[in-house]
């Protein structure tokens, strides 16, 4: 498996329930090489968190393998476990001790020296920017600093492996773009990661590779830019003054779709077609007031598809 950290390969998961088993992953596989962020999308129930708690030895596959580092989860739990870092959004943690108490203990659970496990909390919460919080109790921190100290207990041990269930799940924006940082950093420290995130624009920045889970089985997969192409063109959105112009704009334009009342849109391939549409336009005098141009995104590949197609006047899709 030489450089596949994270090695899935035909695993089956079910849940009993009333009346017969309910599945929750159908033949999954999937790698993670070393030094490479996997972004793992899905809506809710899609098995991502069963996927997640697969491979960090907290639940049995029905069938199929899965290895960690080299290890396999069911023969070596053990050696996965300590190859392993896993931030989630309920730790159990003991929210009356105060933030370098847990750490502490957390490295001490993980066999490190007194010495060495002062050594790294220090490192960690420079790192992280938690010094500040430090003697605080976990109860009183907000959520961002919360999912801080979730990542810095996952990294205490110095994993290879870190699995980040929603790693940014209540952060502001100016805290969640710190922290991509130091997920990048981490990256390119040679960790590999699975990211499993509700925000579509955290998996296109961050993931080298996402996997699209959908009833319990992979989709899609592939580098962030080419799922994107696979979604279709980027679209033009024209806005109009009067809904008589956006009416004559979209008989004009070839392959324009009407949506609203005041606007057309028309999906485009690139600049030429964006200089060819305007042309169009203005050799009829036909100007818009406002136009923007809406590129593909990770978004469509979990949203249902509309039909591009005409609606009453003030109706929005």
């Amino acid at each position: 498996m030489n450089d596949q950290e994270i090695v899935v390969a035909g695993v089956y998961k079910r849940y009993p329930r009333p009346g017969g088993e309910v599945p929750a992953l159908e033949d999954v596989s999937l790698t993670v090489a070393k030094g490479e962020i996997l972004g793992l999308l899905g809506v809710n129930g899609a098995g991502k968190s069963t996927l997640v708690r697969i491979l960090s030895t907290l639940l049995r596959p029905d069938s199929g393998t899965v290895s960690i580092a080299g290890h396999d989860v069911q023969a070596e739990p053990d050696a996965v476990r300590r190859s392993i870092g896993v931030a989630q959004q309920e730790v159990g943690l003991d929210e009356s001790r105060p933030v370098h108490a847990v750490l502490d203990h957390h490295a001490r659970l993980y066999g490190l020296s007194r010495r060495a496990a002062a050594k790294r909390i220090e490192e960690l919460l420079e790192i992280l920017t938690l010094r500040g919080v430090a003697k605080r109790r976990i109860h009183s921190l907000s959520g961002g600093m919360r999912r801080k100290v979730d990542l810095a207990l996952a990294l205490v041990h110095g994993p290879p492996v870190i699995f980040l269930d929603e790693p940014t799940f209540g952060m502001d924006p100016p805290s969640r773009f710190e922290f991509w940082e130091r997920i990048r950093s981490l990256r390119d420290e040679g960790a590999t990661i699975l990211l499993t995130t509700q925000y579509l624009e955290e998996a296109d920045r961050l993931a080298d590779r996402v996997a699209i889970l959908s009833g319990g089985r992979v989709v899609r997969e592939g580098t962030p830019e080419e799922l994107k192409r696979t979604v279709g063109n980027s679209t033009l959105e024209l806005d109009f003054a009067e809904p008589a112009e956006a009416a004559l704009a979209a008989s004009l334009l070839r392959g324009a779709s009407r949506q609203l009342r005041h606007s057309v849109h028309l999906p485009v391939t690139g600049p030429d077609d964006l200089r060819v549409a305007l042309d169009v336009l203005e050799a009829d005098a036909v100007r818009p007031i406002a136009l923007r141009l809406e590129e593909p995104s990770l978004d469509r590949l979990l949203m249902p598809a509309r039909d591009p197609v005409s609606v009453p006047a003030e109706q929005p899709l």
